[in-house]
C-alpha cells in the first residue's frame, strides 16, 4: 500500500493529492514509440548509470514492467505510483520507485523520462522543490533533449516547453451532487486547464475525484504554471465548500440521510462492487468534511478507496477471483474498517 498520502498538508477537506510530473527526453534516441527493445535497454542501463551517482542516504527500487504480474501491474496504476501509459510496452518500460513512495522515475512511457512527485493534500511548493532538484541532478548527468526556442522536447506537442504537468486531485462530490460540474470543467477549459479522470488522461473520474492540470506546457515558466493552477485549485476549494454549507442550510436532512444510508451500507453489506464502494465512501468523506462523521480520517478513506479497487483485492486474495468473489472481499475489507 502507497505511503504517499501518509502524512499531512493544507485544504485536505477537499484536496487529497499534489502531483508534478516532469517529461524529459534524451538526445541521440528516438522517441519510445519508435525505439527498437535494443535501444530502450540502452537508455534505461544510461539513466542507471546517473542514478548511481545519487547520495547513498536515498534510496529507489527499480521495477521493470515485463517482471510484474498483469495483476501487479494495475496495483501500480491503482496506487498512482505509474500511469496507464508505462504498461502498454512492457518489454520496454521501467521505473524506479524512491523508498518513501513519493517520488516515480518513469522509463520509456510516452517520453524516456517522466519524474513523478505525489504529495498529499495542497503541496505544490514542496513538489515543485522536490521534482527540481531530481531533474537538475538527471540533467547534470543526462544529456536531455533541448531547443533554444522551443524548450525541451517531448513527443507529444502539448508537453514541449517546460515538460512540467502539475495537478491536484480534488474531491469536490458537492459540485457533482447539485449539477455544477458541466459548466465547472468547461470553465477550466477556458483558462488552458482541465479535468481528469482518478488516473489521469483518458480515465473517468470516480468517487467525486478529478484530476485538474494545466493542459499546455510552452510560453510559461514553471511558476507560472504552478502560480495559475494554485489560484484556481482555491477557487475550486471556496466554491465547493460554499454548496457545501449551502447544502447543509437548506437540505440538510436530505444530505444526512445520504451520508448516514452511504455508511449503513458500507458497514454491514456482504457484496460491493468498486463502484458503489467509491460511492458511498465518496459520501462518507463528504459526511466528514461536513462534520457529520468524524471518528474516520480523511487519510483512512483514501487508503480504503485504493484497497477496494479490482486488482489491489487480487493481489490480496493472492489467486484469481470472480466478480462475485471480489465483491464479496470488498465488502469485508470496508466492514472491517469502517467501525
Amino acid at each position: 500500500m502507497g505511503k504517499w498520502f501518509e502524512g499531512t498538508g493544507l485544504e485536505e477537506d477537499v484536496v487529497v493529492s499534489t502531483r508534478i510530473r516532469i517529461a524529459r527526453n534524451l538526445k541521440n534516441y528516438r522517441f519510445p514509440q519508435r525505439m527498437s527493445i535494443d535501444e530502450s535497454e540502452k537508455l534505461t542501463q544510461e539513466v542507471l548509470n546517473a542514478m548511481k551517482k545519487l547520495p547513498r542516504d536515498v534510496n529507489y527500487k527499480f521495477i521493470r514492467i515485463n517482471s510484474l504480474s498483469s495483476t501487479d501491474r494495475v496495483v501500480m496504476i491503482e496506487e498512482h505510483f505509474i500511469s496507464p501509459g508505462l504498461i502498454k510496452k512492457p518489454d520496454h518500460s521501467s521505473f524506479l520507485l524512491r523508498e518513501d513512495e513519493r517520488v516515480t522515475i518513469m522509463i520509456n512511457e510516452e517520453d524516456h523520462l517522466r519524474i513523478q512527485v505525489l504529495l498529499p493534500n495542497l503541496n505544490f511548493e514542496a513538489g515543485w522543490k522536490l521534482s527540481s532538484e531530481i531533474d537538475d541532478f538527471l540533467e547534470s548527468h543526462l544529456s536531455y533533449a533541448f531547443d533554444e526556442d522551443f524548450g525541451y522536447l517531448t513527443a507529444c506537442p502539448t508537453n514541449v516547453g517546460t515538460g512540467l504537468r502539475a495537478s491536484a486531485m480534488v474531491h469536490i462530490p458537492a459540485l457533482a451532487m447539485t449539477g455544477h460540474i458541466d459548466d465547472f470543467i468547461k470553465g477550466l477549459t477556458k483558462i488552458g486547464l482541465t479535468a481528469r479522470g482518478l488516473y489521469g488522461e483518458g480515465t473517468k473520474a470516480i468517487g467525486d475525484l478529478y484530476q485538474i492540470s494545466n493542459q499546455m506546457t510552452l510560453g510559461e515558466r514553471e511558476e507560472e504554471i504552478i502560480n495559475k493552477l494554485k489560484n484556481v485549485i482555491y477557487q475550486i476549494i471556496n466554491n465547493e465548500r460554499d454548496v457545501r454549507n449551502n447544502l447543509l442550510g437548506k437540505r440538510k436532512n436530505e444530505i444526512e440521510d445520504k451520508i448516514f444510508r452511504s455508511l449503513g451500507l458500507l458497514k454491514y453489506s456482504r457484496r460491493m462492487s468498486s463502484t458503489e464502494a467509491m460511492k458511498h465512501l465518496s459520501n462518507i468523506r463528504l459526511g466528514r468534511a461536513m462534520g457529520l462523521i468524524k471518528d474516520i480520517d480523511f487519510n483512512d478513506i483514501i487508503k480504503l478507496m485504493i484497497q477496494v479497487q479490482p486488482a489491489n483485492i487480487q493481489r490480496t486474495a493472492n489467486r484469481q477471483l470472480s466478480q462475485e468473489e471480489r465483491d464479496a472481499i470488498r465488502a469485508k475489507i470496508i466492514r472491517d474498517n469502517i467501525n
